[in-house]
């Protein structure tokens, strides 16, 4: 399942017991709309409620990780996880984002809120 919130260049979402191709195609069709009309987004992922995922929802995200390369800002990842950190490292080395690992959603947001204020500023 997958909660999502979002506002101008914002999209957070939680994902909560199993990560299913649909909640990613969800996701997807979010950002996609974001991006089109409002250009590179930050993004906040917090895997901490997350049980499982499926083989599906990982080559989703590898395809869609290839087509966004250069559509984030910052990707602030929320987990306690080592497998998820060392993943979202790794795909670190297909965007184009600053990417950063929280183990709290609160300094995660603070980090990306302090771009979206640096980028409105300038």
């Amino acid at each position: 399942m997958i909660a999502i919130d979002h506002n101008e260049k914002l999209v957070k979402i939680a994902l909560l017991g199993e990560f299913t191709l649909a909640d990613f195609k969800e996701f997807e069709e979010l950002v996609q709309y974001k991006i089109r009309f409002t250009g590179p987004v930050n993004l906040l992922i917090d895997f901490r409620q997350m049980l499982t995922t499926t083989l599906d929802v990982a080559w989703q995200e590898v395809r869609f990780t290839r087509e966004h390369t250069h559509d984030f800002h910052r990707i602030a990842i929320v987990t306690n996880s080592q497998w998820v950190a060392w993943s979202a490292w790794l795909s670190q080395l297909f965007v184009d984002a600053q990417l950063e690992l929280f183990e709290e959603e609160a300094p995660a947001l603070a980090w990306l809120t302090e771009e979206t204020s640096v980028s409105t500023a300038s």
